[in-house]
């Protein structure tokens, strides 16, 4: 493998996409439609307001844009069917570690239960060859320990999201061994992954309770920006960069079969891995905001205080490599942010982004 998304692999590629209308979804969605792909996008319906999703007319690039709910079996089951994709992409999920705290059935009933509804639903289509089910670093038992996680360190989870997450690794890994296993690839011949990236920021990300989004609305307020937790340390990363390891990856588990299957981590390079006050001090510099920010004093719920993910599997097998630091990232959402403030047109924005990146 060379590391590099090839389009002419995708041109004409039937793709189901879970959660096309979220933010992450709406960036791959974009760049598949780039490369000629056919899009079925499955999600809820588009939020908050405003949402990428809407931005940049995404719907209009897709082949069919459903909504509909994973949590649903049949729907989804009769969706993919018809559908009859050659790969499943499935980002759908509750994304939110505080919306977690206050609402942990959704969260396990979406992100556990929705999960195993996906992979259920494949077992009735044939036509499908690959499937990506994308879940995060969290769902790792997190020791705090400055070494990166590798893909075969324990699930766990403090807070439900993390845990939920650990869950549907859980469940990807046992319908893999059940009904998808290697020893019977030439009779079923789907090949499954999860992969986990960092914490992904982007422009078009309108999100509650995510740091850059909150970072952006002060600004625009000019009023001081509340931090829960400035010396937390993350993996930073702009969303172009794990979406890119996910389509490398789909493409060698096509061409090649199981012997990409499993769990793949995307993350930033180590030195990406920076606190929160770092980030926000690299924002408002190239912002040029005048406001400032504060660490909120209230009693706060728990979150991970040092958390790293070890992409050593992806870059030696696939040769996936990093293209933009925390920097460019940062200067990227500024000027797509700019952009949209001043009325552009965000999907060419998007498309320019996107171009930029793969000529880095």
């Amino acid at each position: 493998m060379n590391g590099i998304v090839d389009p002419q692999f995708w041109a004409k590629k039937k793709v189901f996409l879970t959660g096309h209308s979220g933010f992450k979804g709406g960036w791959l969605t974009i760049w598949l439609a780039t490369m000629g792909a056919r899009i079925i996008g499955y999600s809820l319906s588009p939020k908050p307001n405003p949402n990428l999703f809407e931005v940049a007319k995404i719907s209009s690039l897709c082949e069919s844009s459903l909504i509909g709910d994973i949590c649903d079996l049949n729907s989804l089951r009769n969706a993919i069917i018809k559908a009859a994709p050659d790969v499943v992409i499935h980002m759908a999920a509750q994304p939110l570690v505080r919306y977690s705290y206050e609402n942990p059935i959704e969260t396990y009933a979406t992100n556990v239960m929705g999960t195993a509804h996906l992979l259920e639903a494949i077992r009735s289509c044939s036509s499908v060859r690959v499937v990506i089910i994308v879940t995060t670093d969290k769902c790792y038992e997190n020791k705090e320990w400055v070494w990166g996680y590798r893909e075969n360190e324990p699930m766990g989870g403090y807070d439900p999201y993390s845990s939920s997450k650990g869950c549907a690794e859980l469940v990807t890994k046992a319908y893999r061994e059940s009904f998808f296993s290697e020893n019977e690839y030439a009779n079923h011949r789907i090949v499954i992954a999860s992969v986990r990236a960092g914490n992904v920021i982007g422009g078009g990300d309108w999100s509650a309770d995510r740091l850059i989004p909150d970072a952006i609305r002060a600004f625009e307020a000019n009023r001081p920006l509340i931090i829960r937790n400035p010396l937390a340390i993350r993996p930073w990363q702009h969303v172009l960069e794990p979406l890119s390891g996910y389509l490398v990856l789909a493409q060698a588990m096509f061409e090649r079969g199981v012997e990409y299957s499993g769990a793949w981590n995307f993350g930033p390079q180590d030195s990406d891995a920076r606190s929160v006050k770092e980030v926000i001090e690299l924002l408002i510099r190239e912002w040029g905001a005048t406001t400032t920010w504060t660490q909120d004093g209230a009693p706060q719920p728990h979150e991970a205080h040092f958390l790293k993910l070890d992409c050593s599997k992806a870059k030696q097998v696939l040769n996936w490599r990093i293209n933009w630091n925390l920097e460019k990232a940062i200067t990227t959402i500024v000027e797509w942010h700019h952009a949209y403030s001043k009325g552009g047109d965000m999907l060419a924005m998007t498309c320019k982004q996107i171009e930029s990146y793969n000529a880095w």
